[in-house]
Order: C-alpha cells, then structure tokens, then sequence
C-alpha cells in the first residue's frame, strides 16, 4: 500500500480560518509523534492558529517555549521585503529540519499560506521553482512533511494550477489525503499545467469529499 505524500497541498476557497481546525488536529498528531511543527502565515492567521490550538486544548504558551510549535508571521525569504526568493525559502526550510533534527525531534512538519509566502510580488513567476525545489528536498529528506495552502480567492488562476500540478499529494483532511491525478511528475512533465476549467472542476470535487 502507497504512503502518503509527505508534500501535499491544500487548494480551498472561502475564509482561511475554516481550514484551521482540520490543519490543528494534523499539528496535534505531529506533536504527539515528535515533530517540530512549523506554521507560517500572517500576523492576523497566526493570531488565529494560536486561538484555534488553545481551543483543541494545545498548551500554546508551553509548546512555544519548548520550541515543540513555532509560529511565525516573519518574511526574512522576501528580498527588499516584497519580492519571493526562492534560495532564501529553501534556506530557511533546510535550515529548519536541521536545527529539529539536531534538536532531537523525528523531524519537521510545515504549513505555509502561499499567498502570504509569495509577498507582494505574487506573480514573480517563481513558484514552479520553488515548489519543484521543495519536492526534490522532500524525496531526499524523509524527516519532513508538509502542506503547501493555495486559497484560490486570493491566488491568481496560473499559480493554482501551478500549484496543484506540482504537488504528489493532496491534503483533504487530518484523516484523508489523496494521490493527486493531475500532479505533474518532476520525472515525466516538469512545468506541465492545468486549464483553468480543470481546476476548478477539480476543486468542485475536494470541496464535495470535505
């Protein structure tokens, strides 16, 4: 039987805040497992993702100081703080699992708001980049796992194909993940994308199984 990707995506529309109990519920179990868990979005979600963990029960202020959860609002990747380099977001990830690996965690999880994570300069044409440099990191490093967020209510239409096609795994809930049929396979199709009709039809499909 096939594993899960450990790189998946979550593609959604509506508000943000109502992803946040299925993504606390996937940091509740990395916690119990030993992982570092790191979220990565704004200063007004992360507000939010700290509240929604509190609710489930999370000792927010303990795991924070113990460095089991960081929660983090900072942009240190964007260069002139607006646009996205994709050396530095690699850096900082690379960085990270080492730090938890030495730290004495079974590894790092991460979940990051693409929207957020790509600044101002959204449309900077570096997201396939990136996301293939962090598949490749993924299949070399099997101590990380994580879930890119792509809100199709705030992403233009060619970076949520983009982002969809190259992710192995699609998140659906903290109990369901999906291979993903469209994923375009670094080995086979680097930089093949979707239609815009194809996705949305697709993103009807995942709303329907959540």
């Amino acid at each position: 039987m096939n594993q899960p990707s450990r790189h998946q995506c979550l593609i959604y529309r509506g508000a943000p805040s109502l992803q946040l109990p299925k993504l606390v519920k996937v940091i509740q179990q990395k916690l119990d497992q030993n992982y570092r868990c790191l979220y990565l979005n704004s200063p007004q979600m992360v507000a939010a993702m700290r509240s929604y963990l509190a609710a489930a029960g999370v000792d927010v202020a303990s795991e924070t100081s113990k460095t089991n959860l960081v929660t983090s609002a900072k942009q240190d990747h964007l260069i002139d703080g607006r646009l996205f380099s994709v050396d530095k977001m690699m850096q900082s990830l690379e960085d990270a699992l080492e730090q938890a690996l030495s730290d004495g965690y079974a590894g790092l999880w991460a979940t990051g708001d693409m929207t957020w994570e790509l600044g101002p300069e959204i449309g900077s044409g570096k997201l396939l980049e990136y996301e293939w440099r962090l598949e490749e990191f993924f299949r070399s490093h099997p101590e990380i796992g994580g879930v890119c967020q792509y809100h199709i209510d705030s992403l233009p239409g060619l970076l949520v194909r983009e982002g969809l096609s190259s992710h192995p795994g699609i998140f659906v809930n903290e109990t369901l993940s999906m291979i993903n049929p469209h994923y375009a396979s670094l080995d086979t199709m680097p930089g093949a994308v979707l239609g815009d009709v194809e996705v949305s039809r697709f993103v009807d499909h995942l709303l329907d199984i959540r």
